[in-house]
């Protein structure tokens, strides 16, 4: 499974990582109708911190943000539940099939992925931040356009960055 579609189905929501369950039933093959089964029969395996359910307004705001829902899903009567990625790893002891366990294991990849992502481009952002300082203590009042190269550099380091920022993350 590619990287990058499993990124594309990651959103923050309430400040978490989460996959909703629609996307996560359609990784695994399976009627969105049957996971949320399984979830609702084995609950108490699914703590806040590993899954909560939209409320109207925050999936609204989802609808207006992801432009590739299914048209079913937008008048669904039910708001989706939103895994983070405990509740993804719990999801492979809810769900028993040889193809949950792999796309959890494919899941579980892209979630460490991610993390070594966000901490390369914050190490990165510390190493410029020194790189600055230690200009800008080397510069005397006469180095003014040096200076100016320096911030003309971090303005387009920033939007590479930017580029890089993986979709739904912050």
């Amino acid at each position: 499974m590619k990287l990058s579609i499993l990124q594309n189905k990651i959103h923050e929501i309430r400040g978490e990582k989460v996959i909703l369950d629609f996307d996560l039933s359609s990784l695994y093959e399976v009627e969105n109708r049957a996971l949320k089964q399984s979830v609702r029969r084995n609950i108490f395996r699914f703590p806040e911190d590993f899954m909560f359910q939209l409320s109207r307004n925050e999936w609204s705001e989802v609808i207006t943000i992801c432009d590739n829902l299914p048209e079913t899903l937008k008048y669904s009567p039910q708001t989706p539940f939103a895994f983070t990625e405990q509740g993804v790893a719990m999801l492979s002891s809810v769900l028993k099939s040889e193809k949950a366990l792999l796309v959890n294991i494919a899941i579980m990849r892209t979630f460490v992925e991610i993390r070594k992502m966000l901490s390369l481009q914050s190490e990165l952002s510390q190493q410029m931040l020194a790189f600055k300082n230690e200009i800008e203590e080397r510069l005397g009042e006469h180095d003014v356009q040096l200076l100016e190269v320096y911030t003309i550099m971090e303005q387009y380091l920033d939007k590479k960055s930017k580029q890089v920022t993986i979709k739904g993350f912050k």
